[in-house]
């Protein structure tokens, strides 16, 4: 697959048929996206959908492998849309690192596979550019209940 330049992330999540959602309105005292020089943080990014959570439990519990990559699929998405509001999409250079933390059932330990779900989006809109460091970390609890949370850090042109 070839990568797509630079200037047309935007116009490749529209080849790929995806939507950017709205900007997830934070839970807590904090802000969606920070730039700091030429990288941006996200926030950790809950699995909203239309301003709510599609799911909660732990995963290996109540909530299965798969839909819990979906989950991190979407919490992909609104860092993504983070990271558009801030400072536009087509800005950046590449993805840097991904964190993705998994609410486990006692016992699960494939948190890699639930953050794939993350990864393969960034790397089918991002090309080469979406290849990156990466931690999947258990957890007993996560916000609101949630699944999953997913923050990335993105380096900038």
């Amino acid at each position: 697959m070839s990568a797509p330049s630079a200037q047309s992330w935007t116009a490749r999540l529209a080849e790929l048929g995806v939507r950017l959602p709205p900007v997830a309105a934070p839970v807590a005292s904090y802000v969606p996206a920070v730039r700091a020089g030429q990288f941006v943080f996200t926030s950790g990014q809950l699995p909203f959908v239309d301003g709510g959570l599609r799911r909660t439990g732990k995963v290996g519990g109540s909530v299965d492998v798969e839909d819990a990559a979906h989950d991190a699929k979407v919490c992909a998405l609104n860092a993504l849309a983070a990271i558009h509001e801030l400072v536009g999409l087509d800005s950046i250079a590449r993805v840097v690192r991904v964190v993705g933390y998994v609410a486990s059932a006692e016992g699960f330990t494939g948190q890699p596979r639930v953050v794939n779900g993350a990864s393969e989006l960034l790397g089918k809109v991002f090309g080469e550019a979406g290849q990156h460091a990466r931690s999947a970390v258990g957890v007993a609890e996560l916000p609101l209940g949630a699944p999953v949370e997913v923050e990335l850090m993105v380096e900038l042109r």
